[in-house]
């Protein structure tokens, strides 16, 4: 453990068993909120189970894993190698904003919230307090792409290009905000994309496939800069102990190419599973456009037959084409 600090550093050289090992930061924060998290949204859901309302068992299964990840990133050897190794604190940053969120949105807790919180007394006013605030405009900005991809080009270029590594990652109260502050930003970035909660605004399926194309361009082009930089960038990971052994340029290659590969891994299976979503959301506005037409008309192509049918009636006053002769028989 760091004098200076609260912070436990394993004395091992780095290895899978050590990795998977578990050995809990004496502060372990995330964990606690992983663990927290899962238990308040297992109650929720047998609650509706227990009142014989559907909830889906695979949205319960998805945020618990969503949980279950959060809690072995934080709180397994993982995170103790985290604040030495710049290959393993990388692999928790796109852990936490690229793994993590997809999980937890995919859950939908904020639907199962509303549907279990109750209506009446305090539950009406916790109620109405969350409708109010999915609808405010502090809600509809921190989803905006103009909010959300800022806040991805700070959490990669900034925080490693800018110095802020440097100046948070020393202190454990520095290291608890980075891990709060991915998840947090891989949230904002995943909920229009993914969520079916209620929103204050819904993107189209090009906004959210333009989303997902920049975030991949901003990972692959971020990790090819890491990959290639001739010396440290981050200077707190410069310092780990001798006999790990380690080559601080390998390591920091590594991270590149984590950045470059395992963070583009998730936005494609993101997009995988948009894709489907967006042909079935086409295909029932088509059939509903049909229906609605069978039953009503369709007044933009009912306006342009009747425009079809005035040009023919001017072009025989005028003589310059003839009626169709009937046919005889």
């Amino acid at each position: 453990m760091r004098a200076d600090d609260l912070i436990w550093t394993p004395e091992a050289p780095p290895s899978f068993v050590e990795f998977i090992s578990l050995n809990l930061q004496p502060v372990p924060l995330l964990p606690a909120v992983g663990i927290l998290m899962g238990a308040l949204y297992l109650v929720g859901a047998i609650r509706l189970w227990q009142a014989g309302r559907r909830w889906p068992v695979w949205r319960t299964v998805l945020f618990l894993l969503g949980c279950l990840t959060i809690i072995a990133i934080t709180g397994l050897g993982v995170e103790g190698y985290g604040f030495e190794m710049f290959s393993v604190f990388m692999f928790q940053q796109l852990t936490l904003m690229m793994t993590v969120p997809p999980l937890l949105v995919l859950g939908s807790p904020g639907t199962l919230f509303l549907r279990t919180v109750p209506h009446r007394s305090w539950g009406g006013w916790l109620h109405r307090t969350s409708i109010r605030f999915l609808r405010s405009r502090v809600a509809r900005f921190l989803i905006h792409p103009g909010f959300t991809l800022p806040l991805f080009l700070i959490s990669f270029y900034g925080l490693y290009f800018g110095g802020l590594a440097d100046a948070l990652l020393p202190t454990l109260a520095g290291h608890l905000f980075l891990e709060i502050a991915f998840l947090a930003a891989g949230i904002l970035f995943t909920i229009p994309i993914l969520s079916a909660d209620p929103l204050p605004r819904r993107q189209t399926h090009a906004g959210r496939l333009m989303d997902l194309f920049g975030e991949m361009a901003l990972h692959a082009f971020f990790g090819v800069i890491i990959m290639m930089a001739p010396r440290p960038i981050v200077t707190e990971f410069t310092t780990p102990p001798t006999s790990w052994g380690l080559d601080l340029i390998v390591d920091q290659q590594i991270a590149g190419a984590l950045s470059w590969s395992y963070g583009e891994l998730p936005t494609v299976i993101i997009l995988l599973f948009m894709l489907p979503r967006w042909f079935r959301d086409d295909t029932r506005k088509a059939r509903a456009a049909d229906r609605h037409a069978d039953l009503y008309g369709n007044p933009e192509l009912d306006a342009y037959n009747e425009y079809l049918a005035r040009l023919r009636r001017r072009d025989e006053h005028l003589g310059l084409t003839t009626p169709k002769e009937e046919e005889k028989p």
